[in-house]
């Protein structure tokens, strides 16, 4: 687990007693591990203990996504241009009709949209401004050309309910689109409780390939493209892993973000040592990551559906 890991379990928090995707209530064999549990039914870990909401809030500090950005360098210019590439892709084939991002965060995506011309709204807890919206997927109506899930889905407290109402806000052909960390993925077996997107109490859902799809097509619709590779966080996920395999087991995401998005202080040898030990990380991570998109368990993994039309 990362420094940017809260430390949850400073109030005794109750084990979870149901599996979050599936709501299969755990027994004995489920199979318990640090920080989650598996479920036997579904194959999808839930976090546990389950934390509270004043833990949650605390996981969501201010720190977590301050007003100037979370990373340091270029990182804010590339997460922009991401986003401004996947708003390009994804409005060529979408039919008229907004775009409803859920877990928008500061709206980057959001506003990628509105510059194509496309309207957009973007939900976010806490969140401000003209087109985000501080409300659950459950309490949206209306008729959306796309929903968009991009590493939020593993955020919220009952995420299959969550996909449930979001295709049904779907117009003929709209698009489902969802992007989350794969918790069976090479990378995540490889390096375990310090898996980069274990991200524990935050991360309240772990879900496994073929969990995912089953529910997408439980809900009609059809999964036009499937990657490994696309959702993003692939290559990061090994060199921070290979990283933090080093003494000291330095924490690469909190050293490229800002020091204002940092949950503790960094000195400046401290950081120099994990950009030096990712450096040195680069070429295994690579050959990592290569080998587990060809064997189609990468870190993450992205899926397009389609609702049929009309």
């Amino acid at each position: 687990m990362t420094s940017n890991t809260v430390t949850w379990a400073r109030a005794p928090a109750p084990a979870a007693t149901r599996c979050a995707w599936c709501e299969h209530e755990f027994d004995h064999a489920d199979d318990r591990r640090t920080g989650r549990i598996w479920c036997a039914r579904c194959g999808v870990a839930t976090t546990s203990p389950w934390p509270s909401a004043s833990q949650l809030d605390e996981a969501y500090g201010s720190w977590y996504r301050p007003e100037a950005g979370r990373f340091s360098g270029i990182g804010d210019a590339v997460l922009r241009r991401t986003r401004g590439a996947l708003a390009t892709r994804l409005n060529r084939v979408l039919p008229p009709g907004p775009v409803l991002d859920v877990g928008a965060g500061d709206g980057t995506l959001v506003r990628a949209f509105l510059r194509l011309g496309r309207e957009a709204v973007g939900l976010e807890p806490h969140a401000s401004g003209p087109h985000l919206r501080s409300t659950e997927i459950g309490e949206m109506s209306g008729d959306w050309a796309a929903v968009i899930f991009w590493h939020s889905l593993e955020h919220l407290h009952r995420p299959a309910a969550a996909l449930t109402h979001a295709a049904g806000l779907l117009v003929p052909g709209g698009r489902l689109v969802i992007a989350v960390p794969n918790a069976a993925s090479l990378q995540a077996r490889a390096f375990g409780d310090r898996w980069f997107a274990l991200d524990l109490p935050r991360h309240l859902v772990h879900l496994s390939p073929p969990a995912l799809l089953s529910k997408i097509e439980g809900l009609g619709l059809a999964a036009e493209r499937v990657s490994y590779l696309r959702g993003g966080q692939v290559v990061f996920g090994w060199v921070h892993g290979l990283a933090g395999l080093l003494p000291g087991q330095p924490d690469l995401y909190d050293v490229i973000r800002r020091d204002e998005a940092r949950s503790s202080a960094l000195g400046p040898a401290r950081r120099g040592y994990a950009l030096a030990a990712a450096a040195g990380a680069v070429p295994l991570a690579l050959a990592g990551a290569a080998v587990e998109v060809a064997a189609r368990s990468g870190g993450t993994i992205y899926v397009q559906a389609r609702r049929a039309p009309e």
